[in-house]
């Protein structure tokens, strides 16, 4: 056993006990959620019912609507919230985190309640929600994937924002030209190398801070783009700026699944494409030769050096590969949500996937969890907005973005970056 290992303090059953300040994040968030739900409650108590319904018109197999009283619910809810706050307090109690089961739980529960005094009197289409926000979180999960590529080996790329933008702009630009949409993610995919090409050039090779070249990425592409736009796609729009468009696409068999293929098999090929994209970067991040070349770099170039790993060269292949990913990202911009290109378009998009990196702490499975929720708090703005939810709409408004400051600052804990992350290495 290493002395790391030796010196970490565990309970009777191996778990590792951490200092007070790490544990008593997550009941404090639980009691102050709870609390909140509670005065919502009591000052702005929902009349009437609420449906769920879990299965659209269309599905062969038709799953029963449920219909609970909304405030009565909400009361119920802010009970097991308060039950799961002394749960997480105990473990606190005993210096141990809160298990991530537990806050799932937590979260879900909360979900219900706020849904329910939310959407009272009105009849909720989960099945819609559900679906909608995978689709709005596609190009947040592509370009997290290509973040978590980029700073595992060591290349910190604040540039994903402009690597989706201008992967809309190729997609856009070819998909109108050619009427091809495969050419159309072809050149979204080369876009998005092009930008990190660039990264690479400066981050790489001449050992500028990564984090100045990223933002500068941004604007310059935010720059060119809407320059373009204005003086060569919106005077020929017909022929320059109108993409061909995705439909979804429904998987035989798996799309009749009650529930869960409406979710996830009636998507367009995009999100088909990023399901195997999720698959692809975990399995050669963790198992294969390449994975360990890349994790050696972004850890320890030295080290990696001395064993015989090119480490510039590596940087700069993953690095790449991530432009590739997240131009794709781009191409569901102009190809399925809107159907054309405009000018900043990503909203931000990117910075919100460079989010999700860091709230998945640098996995690519967890960080395609965290972009999905982004995903979900953007369309259940789009969806209580429709409904007449008493929600003012300036907390509508700003609800993704609340989500992502509170995951990030509220619910990532302790984490480490990869130790070698915006360190450029000088070989020699």
């Amino acid at each position: 056993m290493s002395t790391v290992e030796a010196d970490v303090e565990t309970d009777e059953a191996g778990r590792p006990i951490v200092a007070a300040h790490g544990v008593l994040k997550a009941p404090t968030i639980f009691a102050l959620f709870a609390a909140l739900i509670a005065l919502v409650l009591v000052f702005k108590s929902a009349a009437g019912d609420t449906t769920f319904r879990l299965a659209s018109r269309t599905d062969f197999v038709q799953l029963p609507e449920v219909t609970v009283p909304a405030n009565g619910t909400g009361w119920v809810v802010v009970v097991l919230l308060l039950v799961a706050t002394a749960a997480s307090a105990s473990y606190a109690a005993r210096r141990l985190r809160t298990p991530v089961w537990l806050v799932s739980a937590y979260v879900v529960l909360a979900l219900t309640g706020f849904l329910a005094w939310a959407a009272a009197g009105e009849s909720l289409p989960v099945v819609g929600l559900l679906a909608g926000a995978l689709a709005l979180a596609v190009p947040l999960v592509f370009g997290a994937l290509g973040g978590v590529l980029g700073e595992r080996s060591g290349v910190v790329n604040i540039a994903i924002d402009g690597q989706l933008l201008f992967g809309a702009f190729g997609a856009a630009l070819v998909g109108s030209m050619t009427g091809s949409p495969v050419l159309a993610l072809a050149a979204a995919m080369l876009a998005g190398a092009l930008v990190a090409l660039i990264l690479g050039v400066f981050a790489i090779s001449y050992f500028v801070d990564q984090v100045i070249v990223g933002v500068v990425l941004n604007v310059l592409v935010v720059g060119f783009t809407s320059f373009m736009y204005t003086q060569v796609l919106a005077p020929n729009a017909d022929s320059l700026n109108s993409p061909p468009h995705l439909s979804a696409v429904a998987i035989p068999v798996l799309g009749d699944i009650p529930l869960v293929g409406p979710i996830l098999f009636r998507q367009t090929v995009l999100v088909y494409l990023l399901y195997v994209a999720v698959a692809a970067v975990t399995w050669a991040l963790y198992r294969t030769k390449w994975g360990l070349r890349v994790r050696a770099v972004g850890e320890h170039p030295k080290a990696a050096d001395t064993v015989g790993i090119k480490v510039n060269r590596t940087r700069y292949r993953t690095i790449l590969l991530a432009g590739l990913i997240a131009g794709a990202g781009g191409a569901t911009y102009t190809l399925v949500s809107v159907g054309q290109f405009n000018r900043e378009m990503t909203g931000g998009g990117g910075y919100i996937a460079l989010a999700a990196v860091i709230f998945g702490k640098w996995d690519p499975i967890k960080a395609t969890l965290a972009a999905l929720l982004f995903g979900f708090a953007t369309n259940l703005q789009n969806v209580l907005s429709v409904l007449g939810a008493p929600v003012p709409s300036e907390f509508m408004l700003m609800l993704p973005y609340a989500v992502t400051v509170f995951a990030v600052a509220g619910l990532v804990g302790n984490s480490r970056p990869p130790a070698a992350d915006g360190i450029p290495y000088r070989t020699g």
